[in-house]
């Protein structure tokens, strides 16, 4: 008992503490980020409760915007995942008739841009991976909503 020392004790619970404070508000910003998707999946017709589960999200992920179930193989290739990654959550920015601007804001802010985009009054346009695979330039001329006139 003479070796004892009762602050190694205090320095314990004091990280814990510190711990406790850096994991609890990461835990509730986890949580609004999964609710988030949870409602935006459910807004695409898909099961809510897939954005759980990891590696089904993002095949379920993959179906919402319109792509081929092979590209999970290409989010485990390094750095390439970075590229499909940014552009998978692009083409979920344009499936629900949103621009770049908002796929920045999914990227770098997805606690705020999942719930906006979830509980917001946007619908699921269908998947826009057809639209958005190649740059189409617009023709005057072959306008559905403006027939030639003779």
């Amino acid at each position: 008992m003479e070796n004892y020392d009762s602050s190694s004790v205090g320095s314990v619970g004091v990280l814990l503490a510190f711990l406790g404070i850096i994991f609890i508000p990461c835990l509730i910003i986890w949580l609004i980020s999964i609710i988030g998707q949870w409602k935006v999946y459910s807004k695409a017709g898909q099961p809510g409760w897939a954005a759980i589960i990891p590696i089904y999200n993002v095949i379920v992920m993959l179906q919402i915007v319109g792509k081929p179930i092979w590209w999970i193989f290409l989010f485990l290739i390094p750095c390439v995942n970075i590229i499909f990654a940014v552009w998978t959550l692009n083409l979920l920015s344009k499936s629900f008739g949103q621009s770049e601007g908002f796929t920045v804001g999914l990227l770098l802010l997805p606690f705020i841009f999942y719930p906006i985009l979830g509980f917001g009054n946007y619908t699921y346009l269908g998947p826009s991976a057809a639209e958005a695979g190649g740059f189409k330039p617009n023709d005057p001329f072959n306008n559905p909503n403006n027939p030639p006139q003779v």
